[in-house]
């Protein structure tokens, strides 16, 4: 897992390049991702205005801007995406406000489509679902922990409807943007704050263990 992970980070893009990227493809009439289409551009351009959007009005919690500032082992977070997904372009930038809070966080982005190997280590139920956030020791290069494809309650809506309704259709899918808009964020960024508080205390109380 080492090397792929190493493979990937090599080819990673920052926040500002990944926006920059999906943004240069847009205007050739392409999406990112080895397959093209109509609908997935469309995808794209609807995103991009998204993503611009919370770059402008998303706001990280007082609560949650402490415990980010507090960490101090450096973290990589490493993203798992494409610019034409949905959730991607409303988790993304929240992702991004968390990790510059601290330098002890570098977020890098990849393509889902250009690292196969390391998506198919991290499936939900079986499927390449993104976007997916992988928490990396930034010195062994571990996987920590990983986040995604979507805070629990949006994938609970997901999950409901498809169960009834045996699709994942229009109606939902604007149920599901109509969501994120209501929470503003805020359970995303509690459930990766959460994400790496529990790794911080079980790391803690390992050491507290060596020292007694």
């Amino acid at each position: 897992m080492k090397n792929i992970i190493e493979k990937a980070l090599s080819n990673s893009y920052s926040y500002k390049e990944y926006t920059k990227l999906v943004s240069t493809l847009i205007e050739q009439g392409l999406s990112t991702g080895n397959t093209q289409s109509e609908a997935l551009l469309h995808y794209s351009q609807l995103n991009e205005t998204r993503v611009k959007r919370l770059d402008k009005t998303i706001t990280v919690d007082a609560s949650i801007v402490s415990n980010i500032k507090s960490i101090k082992k450096p973290f990589i977070w490493l993203v798992i995406t494409e610019g034409w997904c949905g959730d991607a372009a409303q988790l993304l930038p929240i992702i991004n406000k968390m990790a510059i809070l601290n330098e002890a966080i570098d977020l890098r982005i990849v393509l889902r489509d250009d690292h196969e190997a390391l998506m198919d280590l991290f499936l939900t139920n079986g499927s390449r679902s993104i976007p997916k956030l992988l928490v990396i020791d930034a010195s062994t290069k571990e996987v920590l922990a990983d986040w995604g494809p979507r805070p629990e309650p949006a994938r609970k809506l997901i999950a409901d409807y498809k169960s009834e309704h045996g699709v994942v259709d229009e109606p939902i899918k604007i149920e599901l943007q109509k969501w994120y808009l209501q929470d503003k964020g805020l359970t995303t960024q509690q459930e990766i704050i959460h994400l790496m508080n529990n790794y911080l205390v079980a790391t803690s109380k390992t050491k507290e263990s060596f020292l007694h």
